[in-house]
């Protein structure tokens, strides 16, 4: 099933007019520079002693496993600013400050996905939001600015012109094809070499034009336009298949970024989690050109992935058999 590159492919992306040049010999070039890890300074400013119960918004679970939502002290939108209108929020995963999303409890991954189901529901409220956008930036290479394990949400006036050109071609592509370009793309993946994982909820793999080493896109089976429609069990076994992939970057000790890519008004949509890591920094080549270069192609990103859900079937099969016996 999998496919070993050997020479550069310039690959198309499912929808937009966006190219990627997937070239596996540009990893193979030498290395001078060695960018160093670096440790946080201070102190969290996440644990419960640092929290006012005051600012608390919202919280789930009890104890090491309390998940709770404050509003972002610096926010990038407000209620009050007409030119800017929106709303910033922090999830804190987890009371620990040292403790990274993917070696939580599955019981708090959970709880972390059921805060943004309640917080995405609490935003839609707001006539005036038009976008709810549930992200997360981990390690130094993503953005973060805080070690402790956070997430943050962000409620816009606006949709953003991507979403707005993305639900244009998908329709556009049912009217030509006269089938639903998410359900296709899922179908098609299923049966290529970049398949990851797939349940009866959800389809995991690694895109064709993936942009960013280990990029790996968690779509859900059935048509869902944002979290807060998703069943218990969905989020059940979406916590499992998170945890999984992003142990994995931890592990390699690449920095990420995913995101919940939804929208609140389209039916249509299907709800998709977004994982791109952030192993390598845009140069010149794609800064000048706008061709973004990724040196690990997607098929051989979605092999590496596919032995976490390989090994754990194994053991599951293994304690299936002892339980007959």
């Amino acid at each position: 099933m999998t496919v070993i590159m050997k020479k550069s492919e310039i690959r198309k992306d499912y929808l937009f007019d966006k190219y990627v040049i997937i070239s596996p010999g540009r990893a193979l070039r030498p290395r001078e520079f060695n960018e160093k890890k670096k440790e946080p300074i201070g102190k969290s400013p996440f644990t419960p002693d640092q929290i006012k119960s005051s600012v608390i918004i919202d919280a789930i679970g009890r104890g090491d496993k309390r998940v709770v939502a404050i509003p972002n002290i610096f926010p990038v939108v407000t209620p009050n600013n007409a030119k800017a209108y929106g709303r910033h929020e922090v999830i804190i995963e987890t009371p620990k400050p040292n403790v990274p999303l993917s070696d939580l409890s599955l019981e708090q991954i959970e709880n972390v996905l059921a805060m943004y189901v309640r917080r995405t529901r609490a935003l839609m409220k707001d006539p005036k939001i038009a976008y709810v956008l549930c992200l997360k930036n981990e390690g130094v290479n993503s953005g973060a600015s805080i070690r402790h394990a956070h997430s943050q949400i962000l409620a816009l006036g606006l949709l953003p012109p991507d979403l707005i050109e993305e639900a244009k071609r998908a329709a556009e592509y049912k009217k030509i094809k006269g089938s639903d370009f998410y359900s296709d793309v899922i179908k098609m993946e299923m049966k290529s070499p970049r398949r990851i994982f797939d349940n009866e909820y959800f389809a995991v793999f690694s895109p064709y034009a993936s942009a960013y080493h280990y990029e790996a896109w968690i779509f859900s089976k059935r048509p869902a336009d944002n979290i807060s429609r998703l069943s218990k069990k969905e989020l059940s076994s979406l916590a499992v298949i998170l945890k999984r992939i992003l142990k994995k970057l931890d592990d390699l000790g690449i920095s990420y970024n995913y995101f919940c890519h939804q929208v609140i008004s389209d039916r249509r949509q299907h709800f998709c989690i977004k994982i791109q890591p952030r192993d390598s920094v845009w140069g010149g080549l794609e800064l000048g050109s706008g061709l973004v270069v990724n040196s690990i192609p997607p098929e051989e990103a979605a092999k590496e992935y596919r032995k976490l859900f390989q090994k754990s079937k194994k053991i599951a099969n293994i304690k299936r058999f002892f339980s007959i016996l």
